[in-house]
């Protein structure tokens, strides 16, 4: 930039010139820079430009001049002058640092967003979306002899692509509960995660208000269909039940740490395990599952969600989650699967007690067997194995959450039988009040399953 050079002495003697280039010249090249970015930044530059120049006077080259004139009233105008020169100085401060703010602001990496409302965009899962018409058509119009199961959140039907591909169409309720939230969670997590023993989506339907999930079609429905059952359970001596064990807990597993999201499932039960032609599991049913920074330990929620009974008390009470929360669910459904038995409250005798509470006490006073499913029994299955497994539920049920083991301590307890097991202490009992006389019980003596509504308290 060309810079005119004034001589002091040349000027007229009334006049005295102060150049006040090294004053601006740094504070006006620093507006220039944020002026191309921002309108309101050029406008305030322009205008302060205007302002300086019509105050001091003779401009040439950027290069600003004070005329400052001598006279009756020169000590009153040097003042006037001085404080205006301060005022632009300090609005000029006050801009560049906002524009030296705004600047830094943008280059800050964006925040993580709540994991409890992320959810990608369906759009971007597009490869994954089938037409409503042809799930449809598929399922025969959502026959009833297509019909598999009904959960919490919808019927589940059995269809056939056109290529004769057979598949699990989740329909999903309309006063379910699950909103677009949950609907999302479950269609952008499972398509991530890919593991034996978690079911595969292979995509989603949506049309107004119905709302469809894709599964691969399981040929053995899901575990309560067996255990529960009076002539199914049968079925599952105790090799298989342990390999469904050893599945699920893999499956949490690579839930918790393995996979590139850490993610917490929140409603782990044996209606939500699914079985192949091979009686290999799958874990099902993401609606509720929760998705973790690597960094976080625990969440807390006011939206209370799974099936209680299954919940982890901390949980249940107090809205507070963890991989912890996981664990006990699967304590619960071990100790069904090894019990035959729902999770409620039983009649022994002539006394009444909860499920869990039972199972402690029968174990503590070495009379486990008495709750083990006949079926396990009088088949292969080594009592000493059987109690271990029981001894390991115990352990995941345990009411203070930081007692329960994690889910890879649990792996490495299932393969090494001559680990030895901490002592389990008193499980959480959800219900140790009088019993509503509507709940049925069940008496472990007769062996009977009864399916029934659990009150929470």
């Amino acid at each position: 930039m060309r810079l005119l050079v004034v001589r002091y002495k040349s000027l007229p003697p009334e006049t005295r010139l102060y150049p006040l280039s090294q004053r601006f010249m740094g504070l006006f090249s620093v507006l220039q820079t944020y002026q191309k970015r921002s309108a309101v930044v050029a406008w305030i530059s322009h205008s302060i430009r205007l302002l300086v120049r019509s105050i001091l006077g003779a401009v040439e080259g950027e290069v600003f001049y004070p005329r400052v004139i001598l006279g009756k009233n020169t000590s009153k105008r040097r003042t006037v002058i001085i404080i205006i020169i301060i005022i632009i100085v300090c609005v000029v401060i006050v801009i560049t640092s906002i524009c030296i703010f705004m600047r830094k602001k943008q280059q800050q990496k964006p925040p993580i967003k709540n994991l409890e409302n992320e959810t990608m965009d369906i759009s971007t899962s597009e490869c994954l979306q089938y037409n409503f018409s042809t799930m449809k058509a598929a399922t025969y119009d959502f026959s009833e002899d297509n019909k598999l199961g009904k959960g919490g959140f919808g019927a589940v039907y059995k269809g056939k692509l056109g290529d004769g591909q057979e598949i699990a169409v989740k329909r999903l309720a309309r006063d379910s509960g699950q909103g677009d939230i949950e609907f999302k969670n479950e269609v952008l997590l499972v398509a991530k995660l890919q593991h034996r023993n978690l079911v595969r989506l292979l995509g989603f339907s949506i049309e107004g208000s119905e709302r469809l999930l894709i599964y691969e079609l399981l040929s053995n429905a899901s575990l309560d269909q067996f255990i529960f059952d009076p002539t199914k359970h049968t079925i599952l001596d105790w090799e298989k039940r342990y390999k469904i064990i050893k599945g699920v807990a893999k499956g949490l597993l690579y839930l918790h740490e393995d996979s590139c999201l850490m993610i917490i499932h929140r409603d782990l039960k044996t209606s939500n395990i699914l079985l192949d032609i091979e009686m290999n599991p799958k874990i099902a049913d993401f609606g509720m599952a929760r998705l973790f920074n690597p960094e976080e330990t625990q969440g807390d929620t006011n939206r209370i969600v799974g099936t209680y009974g299954y919940m982890a008390p901390e949980y249940a009470m107090h809205g507070q989650f963890s991989v912890k929360s996981d664990v006990f669910s699967f304590g619960v459904l071990v100790l069904e699967m090894v019990t035959g038995q729902k999770n409620q409250y039983i009649r022994n005798g002539e006394s009444m007690e909860h499920f869990l509470s039972y199972a402690w006490k029968s174990w503590q006073n070495g009379t486990v067997s008495s709750i083990i499913d006949l079926t396990l029994t009088t088949g292969s299955g080594s009592l000493c194995d059987i109690t271990r497994i029981i001894h390991i539920a115990l352990l995941c049920v345990q009411e203070n959450s930081s007692d329960r083991p994690t889910m890879a301590e649990v792996v490495h307890m299932l393969n090494s039988f001559s680990l030895v097991l901490a002592i389990p202490t008193e499980p959480a009992f959800f219900m140790r009040g009088t019993i509503h006389p509507q709940v049925p019980l069940v008496n472990f003596s007769e062996n009977l399953v009864s399916v029934s509504e659990i009150a929470p308290r």
